[in-house]
């Protein structure tokens, strides 16, 4: 077998390039389809086609709107079921029979709108490439991705290597935007097939540097479920009048009490089994007082879940938590509201539900006048996520690309696609090995959005060496 670099140096010139180029397709979800430009992911769609030629001529796949769902058939397959290269672009067929899967691999070919030009280094679809970084909207968040598992395949394929078991690579189109048309869709579409895959890995962790207290070294962080999410819109319904004439209360300040109480009252602090996995995995790795009191989790849980409370990356870990969003109402200085309305989004620890916010909302708010209703999409949190046996093999593989690394577990805070794929395999992480920075997690979603060129030489062998493992 062709050795695999542990340690990658950053990527050559024409692999930046490739990345760059999609960088450069502006595929931005909208809530509205009708808004999409489908031109931009149109060219992304000629593009990988070009770039991956070994990828399109041995694996087959078929779209789903813009997703792109590709089926690598392993050499241990039943004669019965299609073999790589079989009618590319076409409708894989349903077998029948549980499928043996060794993984599925996720990443979204989507990105966020960008709301300010006028603060990024090089325009956000510009694709600018220079000695150190691949800038572009969509460089984290999940081209790189993307690119990396097919340049990982792509390599793969040029040295003749085949997979025992098949695996499937899944590339959303619309997961900023809840994933229905496409995530949805795929995970269905495997469902059918009767899949049932060892591994299911996703975005959704990094190796944060500097980020957590205590620790002196980089961790990475292998998410094994997800949060879910709610919004709750709160309305308060007035007659009106005139403000030299007003009742005791207006709709505007009604509502401003509703929305204050929810933020005085969030939701209870506790610790899940995984945040204990999480903090039990630093413990060798913290430093004192937090060593001592780490040792002690299974009694000090309640003190431990208010240090973690104390900061916001971490209180997410810990609770429900409550963030008021948007909030409108009335249409002149001198004149009553005659409506007012709020939005507060939740993002749900697992053993919470979306009914259970609903019942909290009501329960604090304590005021008949004020509606309390859901709105727009909701996700329940992940059921009794824990660490299965795969998350021992990311772990082997991101120590070997980034040595010197501590490895823990957690969940993301927020939604990804493979809140679809739950049940379609043994082992779900949600995690890429690049290392970012306090101020580089900033630029998700934000402005000078960009990837080092060693990060994402890094993403494409950790990519490579899992296919090795899968072999």
């Amino acid at each position: 077998m062709t050795r695999i670099a542990p340690t990658p140096a950053g990527v050559d010139d024409a692999t930046a390039e490739r990345l760059a180029a999609a960088l450069r397709c502006a595929t931005i979800s909208r809530e509205d389809p009708a808004q999409l430009d489908r031109t931009e992911f149109d060219r992304l769609a000629t593009h990988l086609e070009h770039s991956f030629p070994l990828v399109h001529k041995h694996l087959t796949w078929e779209t789903f709107g813009h997703s792109r769902l590709y089926r690598w058939g392993g050499t241990a397959e039943a004669g019965s079921l299609p073999h790589a290269g079989a009618d590319p672009g076409t409708p894989l067929p349903n077998t029948g029979e549980t499928e043996a899967v060794a993984a599925i691999l996720l990443a979204h070919m989507d990105v966020v709108p960008v709301d300010d030009e006028t603060g990024w280094t090089h325009p956000p679809f510009s694709g600018a490439v220079d000695g150190d970084f691949i800038w572009g909207r969509g460089a984290i968040d999940d081209k790189s991705r993307v690119l990396a598992i097919l340049e990982a395949v792509e390599s793969a394929l040029a040295e003749g290597v085949r997979p025992r078991d098949t695996i499937y690579l899944a590339f959303g189109h619309d997961e900023e935007v809840f994933g229905s048309a496409g995530a949805a869709r795929m995970a269905a579409r495997l469902r059918e097939r009767g899949v049932r895959a060892g591994l299911l890995l996703d975005e959704g962790g990094v190796i944060t540097s500097g980020v957590a207290d205590g620790v002196d070294r980089p961790v990475a962080t292998i998410m094994v479920g997800e949060k879910g999410f709610a919004t709750v819109r709160l309305s308060v319904v007035d007659v009106g009048g005139h403000s030299s004439m007003p009742g005791r209360q207006t709709a505007v300040g009604r509502l401003a009490r509703a929305v204050a109480r929810l933020q005085d009252h969030p939701f209870p602090l506790r610790l899940t089994p995984v945040t204990v996995d999480m903090v039990t995995r630093l413990r060798d790795v913290m430093s004192e007082p937090r060593r001592s009191l780490l040792g002690l989790v299974n009694v000090a849980g309640p003190a431990i879940a208010r240090v973690l409370a104390q900061r916001p990356q971490t209180e997410a870990l810990v609770r429900t938590t409550t963030a008021p969003t948007m909030i409108h109402g009335g249409v002149k200085p001198n004149v009553l509201p005659q409506r007012a309305e709020a939005f507060v989004n939740f993002r749900i620890l697992p053993g919470d539900s979306v009914a259970s916010v609903l019942a909290h909302c009501r329960k604090v708010v304590r005021d008949k006048r004020v509606a309390i209703e859901l709105a727009g999409t909701t996700s329940e949190p992940t059921p009794n996520p824990s660490a299965g046996p795969g998350v021992e093999l990311i772990s082997e593989l991101a120590r070997e690309v980034a040595p010197g690394i501590a490895v823990t577990v957690g969940i993301v805070p927020g939604a990804t696609d493979s809140r679809y794929y739950d049940d379609l395999a043994v082992t779900r992480c949600n995690f890429a090995p690049i290392t970012l920075t306090g101020q580089d997690l900033e630029r998700i979603h934000g402005t000078n959005e960009r990837i080092s060129r060693v990060n994402y030489a890094r993403l494409i062998t950790f990519n490579r060496l899992l296919i090795a493992r899968l072999a």
